[in-house]
C-alpha cells in the first residue's frame, strides 16, 4: 500500500524485455534511478513508479533498481509512453507505523487520463484531465484521486473529466509540474468507492 506522497522524481535508465521473454510477450523490464527509494530497498520490495506498484527484481547497488512490467499493467497504464531519460514519480510502500499523509493508494492503476488544460495561478496551477467514462462515476468533488502516483484532491468534476489544483510543493517535487497538454497519466480512483459499489451491487441481487 502507498499514500500518494511522492518521495523523489526518478529517471528511467533503460527499457527492455524481461529476461526470457520474446517480443510477442509484450512485457517489459524497467531500470530506474532512484537513490532515495533504493537506499533501504531489498529484492521483492514494492515501489510505486508513476502510480504503478512494481516489484524490485534487481538492485545493482548504484542507486538504480529494475522491475518487470506485465502485459496487463502495460494495457492499463501509460508506462509504454516512457523512454530512457523520462522522469517518474517514486514512492516506497507505506510502513504500518507511518502517517497517512495522502490517501490509501494500492498502486493498481485503473486507467489512463489525458491533460486537457493547464491554467497557471499566482502560486498554483489548475489542471484539468480527461478520464475514461467508466472511471468518472468513482470521482467526486473534494474526493481523492491518484494522478501519476500523486495523491490529489478533486477540485471540480464533470461527466468526462476532473480538475485539480496543484500547490507549489507538488509542482516542484513531482512530475505533474512539467506536464503539458496531451500528456497521459496513470489514474487510480479511491478504492473505497469501488468497494462500496461492489457491496451495493451485491445487495441488489436476489
Amino acid at each position: 500500500m502507498f499514500t500518494g506522497i511522492v518521495e523523489e522524481i526518478g529517471t528511467v535508465v533503460a527499457i527492455g524485455g524481461a529476461p526470457g521473454s520474446t517480443p510477442a510477450d509484450q512485457d517489459l523490464r524497467l531500470s530506474i534511478r532512484g537513490p532515495t527509494v533504493t537506499s533501504d530497498a531489498r529484492l521483492g520490495d514494492s515501489i510505486a513508479v508513476g502510480g504503478l506498484c512494481l516489484t524490485v527484481t534487481e538492485l545493482p547497488g548504484d542507486g538504480t533498481f529494475s522491475a518487470d512490467v506485465m502485459p496487463e499493467s502495460l494495457r492499463r497504464s501509460a508506462l509504454r509512453d516512457l523512454r530512457p531519460g523520462s522522469p517518474v514519480n517514486l514512492e516506497r510502500a507505506a510502513r504500518a507505523d507511518s502517517r497517512l499523509g495522502g490517501h490509501i493508494v494500492q498502486g493498481h492503476v485503473d486507467g489512463v487520463g489525458t491533460l486537457l488544460s493547464r491554467t497557471p495561478g499566482p502560486r498554483w496551477d489548475e489542471l484539468r484531465f480527461e478520464c475514461p467514462a467508466d472511471l468518472a462515476h468513482y470521482i467526486v468533488s473534494k474526493g481523492s484521486i491518484a494522478v501519476a502516483g500523486v495523491s490529489l484532491t478533486v477540485s471540480e468534476m464533470g461527466d468526462t473529466g476532473f480538475g485539480v489544483s496543484l500547490i507549489p510543493t507538488t509542482l516542484a517535487e513531482t512530475t505533474l509540474g512539467t506536464l503539458v497538454v496531451g500528456d497521459r497519466v496513470n489514474l487510480e480512483v479511491d478504492v473505497i468507492a469501488k468497494y462500496v459499489e461492489r457491496l451495493l451491487d451485491g445487495k441488489k441481487r436476489p
